[in-house]
């Protein structure tokens, strides 16, 4: 009896797998597209993530400052927040619009409901959604995107997404090529769908991620793009609907979060799902010609649910 069982509070497997580590990993699988995003429309699109970068970190910084508690921004998440939120906004931005929107992704959707782990929707989509609310002249002004090859002066000529003219004309616009590409308008890090690609292999192989929610959202994309056609049923593009928009952006990035995705896999596929079909009726029958955003923030707000109903089964329960 010398010898006594210690019994502790989980969890019992140590990994030096930590925060950190996993930040990294989700920098290095979005730099392809950071460098694709930056030869596509030239040196102001790294610009515009470096300030909305640094505002993050700032801001975050100064909230521990203020609480009298240490420093956070050594975890890599408000780079992460900061990158993102750059990534989904228009090249001809002013610059205070992504400091603007750092400042409500990391202190209103994050640091005020706890920090890292604690916020119940993506910070850097709940960023954007406000920006897109209060600046939306200027959040929906697309520039044409060139190819500069890391220029700094972009192309003043302005145009629409391809699902801006597919919502005002009813036509379908670009070849999959460019679309695959990147070769046209939209926000920043979504165009290059490519770039995107080559991340979330990344991301895969390191096991930062699991596929269930990505695939079940782009699959549910294309398969009710084409459904729900704009004229008709059964008149959609499935590659189109997929390549189009942010479906690759937040559906690899954003809806694989830690803390705002179901736990289960179950449930990460009954999100991704229902991502998918929010982002197929704004787009078929909502005012905006994209629903990605918002879809993701509405299974976020519903994850919790989710997770009870696809919850696992405890180890020597018995059902009655």
């Amino acid at each position: 009896m010398a010898d006594k069982l210690i019994v502790s509070v989980s969890p019992h497997v140590m990994t030096s797998y930590g925060t950190r580590k996993i930040m990294l990993n989700v920098i290095v699988a979005l730099l392809p597209a950071v460098l694709a995003s930056t030869y596509i429309f030239g040196l102001r699109a790294l610009v515009i993530m470096l300030v909305s970068v640094a505002s993050a970190v700032l801001f975050e910084h100064l909230w521990c400052l203020i609480l009298k508690k240490e420093s956070t921004i050594t975890d890599l998440s408000a780079c992460i927040t900061g990158l993102l939120l750059g990534m989904t906004l228009p090249v001809s931005v002013p610059l205070y619009i992504p400091a603007l929107g750092s400042f409500f992704a990391i202190i209103v959707a994050k640091s005020l409901f706890g920090g890292l782990g604690n916020n119940f929707i993506n910070p850097a989509l709940a960023g954007r959604a406000f920006l897109l609310a209060s600046y939306g002249v200027k959040m929906t002004t697309w520039t044409r995107p060139e190819f500069s090859g890391f220029k700094i002066d972009i192309d003043a000529l302005t145009t629409a997404t391809p699902l801006g003219i597919l919502k005002e004309t009813g036509e379908i616009t670009g070849s999959y090529l460019n679309l695959f590409l990147g070769n046209m308008a939209g926000s920043i890090g979504e165009v290059s769908a490519v770039a995107l690609l080559i991340g979330f292999v990344y991301l895969l192989i390191k096991r930062v991620i699991t596929p269930h929610a990505t695939l079940s959202f782009i699959l549910t994309v294309g398969i009710f793009g084409y459904i729900f056609g704009q004229n008709g049923f059964f008149t959609g593009d499935f590659i189109f609907s997929i390549l189009s928009g942010g479906v690759f952006l937040g559906g690899i990035f954003m809806l694989t979060d830690y803390t705002t995705t179901p736990t289960t896999r179950k449930g990460n596929v009954v999100a991704g799902i229902l991502a998918g079909l929010i982002t197929i009726f704004i787009r078929a029958k909502g005012g905006l010609p994209e629903g990605g955003c918002y879809s993701i923030l509405i299974v976020n707000i519903l994850s919790p649910q989710i997770d009870k109903i696809f919850h696992p089964k405890k180890y020597g329960r018995v059902k009655k």
